[in-house]
């Protein structure tokens, strides 16, 4: 029986050494990987001056381009206000030759009532009319009374003009034609200064808008109080914007003559 034990002991020591030695072998290698292996980079702690530079380095490149924006719709803004101004001495000038048309047609208005003096039906005295008329017409044409198309009708003797009329007569419809036409152009002036204006009071207060970031992002560049939270110096930059601060005066609407 002893040596049935001794046999089966002695027969298992290789294989408890083999498997020994294997695991001797994992151990080494496990520690081999742990000695060589490189240390991790540990990551540096947060530099609170650099991010300052950063942050102040972003503000300086936003205020840059919001000056240029702003500088640019001011410059806009004053052009649209200037368009504005020519626009309203146009209209003002329309208005002016609308009033004296209006004046000379109703003059005008007072002699055709009367009655019409007696001249020899004659073609000579037709013929002489319609020679009144078209140098007539010719000349307000050449005033701007009369349009090239109006013209054209009165040479054609269409649309109601009539050679064999009586100058008095003809003196009056031309006066009408032209008060008529002056009266469109002073419409059309008035419409095209509305729109100026609206295109100017768009303009300043984009202008406007602009220059009050400029201005904040101004103020947020300067140097403040420790006590002061980072995000306070831009909501009170905004908060404090001067009136004045576009360079753009904005002026209320004035119509050249109200119809």
């Amino acid at each position: 029986m002893q040596k049935i034990v001794l046999y089966h002991f002695v027969a298992k020591v290789p294989e408890a050494a083999a498997i020994w030695s294997v695991l001797l072998l994992l151990a080494l290698g496990v520690l081999t990987v742990l000695v060589t292996r490189p240390e991790r980079p540990v990551d540096p702690a947060p530099d609170p001056a650099a991010e300052e530079a950063a942050r102040r380095a972003d503000l300086c490149r936003y205020a840059d381009e919001v000056a240029v924006a702003a500088a640019g719709a001011a410059r806009t803004a004053r052009r649209r206000r200037e368009q504005w101004l020519t626009a309203q001495e146009a209209a003002e000038r329309a208005w002016e030759a609308y009033d004296e048309s209006e004046k000379a047609a109703r003059r005008l208005a007072g002699a055709v009532v009367l009655p019409e003096p007696r001249t020899p039906r004659t073609p000579a005295e037709y013929a002489a009319r319609e020679r009144w008329l078209h140098h007539a017409a010719m000349a307000a044409h050449w005033r701007g009374d009369l349009t090239g198309r109006q013209l054209a009708d009165v040479l054609a003797h269409r649309n109601g003009w009539n050679p064999r009329r009586h100058p008095a007569e003809q003196e009056f419809v031309l006066a009408r034609a032209a008060r008529d036409g002056r009266r469109a152009g002073w419409r059309a002036a008035t419409e095209r200064e509305q729109r100026a204006w609206r295109d100017a009071e768009v303009a300043a207060e984009a202008a406007r808008t602009l220059a009050a970031e400029a201005y904040a992002a101004a103020e947020a560049l300067r140097p403040r109080p420790v006590s002061v939270r980072r995000t306070e110096p831009v909501a009170l930059a905004r908060a404090a914007v001067p009136a004045g601060a576009t360079g753009v005066r904005t002026a209320r609407f004035r119509p050249a003559r109200v119809g």
